[in-house]
């Protein structure tokens, strides 16, 4: 990759750092920002026209710099000590957690929304993100250490969760049949949506988030 490329790659993160902390966040506000999961139907210039989770119609307005990132699959292998790392997980009664799915974040993310706190993905489901500090083979998967804020969590991978990591993409990859997820897109008064930023799974993925 040569310098231009990983330039514009890591300006991208940082754009999508910024939305990404908006959402975790959920600061209250009259108008807070919304996590959107959705398929392309259409793109026109820098509108989306999208069919959300649910089975809704929503259109979407991207800013001009909208930031894309790409996320692909791939293996517990490729989850190493020192990752900063994001797992969707449900808690057992163990107090360990158990993974849905795993997301391998970016350098230029470290830091974002660090800690353990509910999430949306499933009824009960919990988000950790934080750095690998240890990952030993079990009998029911892989379970990994997570730091975060002077804190730690347990999680088992087992090996039907999702291991996925961000690359840099454009929007290119914003098709018909594209899934995509937008961590903090804002309702306007005219019932679309705007986004700085979005990530869209390759290779006919769905964003496990």
């Amino acid at each position: 990759m040569n310098k231009l490329t990983r330039r514009a790659a890591g300006i991208g993160v940082i754009g999508l750092v910024l939305g990404a902390a908006a959402a975790f966040a959920q600061s209250p506000s009259a108008n807070p920002p919304v996590r959107l999961r959705a398929t392309v139907e259409k793109r026109d210039g820098n509108t989306l026209s999208v069919k959300l989770a649910g089975g809704q119609d929503a259109t979407v307005a991207l800013a001009d710099n909208a930031k894309v990132l790409g996320i692909v699959k791939t293996t517990i292998a490729d989850v190493k000590v020192g990752d900063y790392i994001g797992i969707s997980s449900m808690p057992q009664a163990d107090g360990t957690e158990k993974a849905i799915h795993v997301h391998i974040f970016p350098e230029a993310m470290r830091g974002v929304a660090e800690g353990h706190f509910p999430w949306d993905n499933r009824p009960g489901s919990m988000m950790t993100n934080g750095t690998l500090e240890t990952t030993v083979a079990s009998n029911d998967g892989q379970t990994l250490t997570v730091k975060y804020k002077g804190n730690e969590k347990k999680v088992v991978v087992p090996p039907d969760a999702v291991i996925v990591k961000y690359v840099p993409a454009d929007k290119a990859e914003l098709k018909p049949g594209a899934k995509i997820f937008i961590a903090a897109a804002q309702k306007r008064a005219d019932g679309t949506l705007a986004a700085g930023n979005v990530s869209v799974g390759l290779n006919g993925l769905t964003p496990p988030m």
